[in-house]
């Protein structure tokens, strides 16, 4: 079972080239790849705005997500109290396993320590494994959220239990 931890500046080159791997599956479904493969492959830049959780297995990093709190900048479709998820990835090997599910509720957690009622996030039809485990975590659809580079995604959210 993989460690759960917080993310560490050393982390970076690991997290950066496991969001290109998990990623690039959809590479065809983007009109842009160059420009999306860009953006994601600095996933390590979103600790300068939220928390990145990591999933490690015998020093190699398998997961990973950020998680943005309420009342920090982000996009106009959320809410800015709405604590968010961004970019939970998980290298293609150790998928199924639960450690999406793991980073998710991690999350979860953090959202209820900041207070928050609503936790949201925002993903594609085209994650055909992500989008089911949000729905069976509890996660409803919210809204339309801006198409990235031809690709149409949408805002789900997830009511936090006090």
């Amino acid at each position: 079972m993989p460690v759960i931890r917080e993310y560490l500046p050393n982390d970076s080159a690991q997290v950066n080239a496991l969001a290109l791997l998990a990623f690039d599956e959809f590479k065809d479904s983007y009109h842009d790849w160059p420009a999306f493969r860009a953006k994601i492959g600095n996933m390590s830049a979103l600790a300068d705005v939220g928390e990145i959780i990591v999933a490690e297995v015998e020093g190699q990093i398998i997961g990973a997500v950020a998680y943005v709190g309420p009342g920090v900048p982000k996009a106009e479709f959320f809410r800015s109290e709405w604590p968010i998820m961004r970019m939970l990835v998980v290298t293609p090997d150790f998928r199924g396993r639960g450690i999406g599910r793991a980073l998710a509720q991690e999350c979860l957690r953090r959202a209820k320590r900041d207070g928050a009622s609503v936790f949201a996030l925002h993903t594609s039809e085209l994650m055909h494994v992500a989008l089911p485990m949000y729905q069976r975590m509890g996660f409803k659809w919210k809204s339309v959220a801006p198409v990235i580079h031809g690709v149409k995604y949408d805002v789900y959210a997830k009511e936090i239990d006090g």
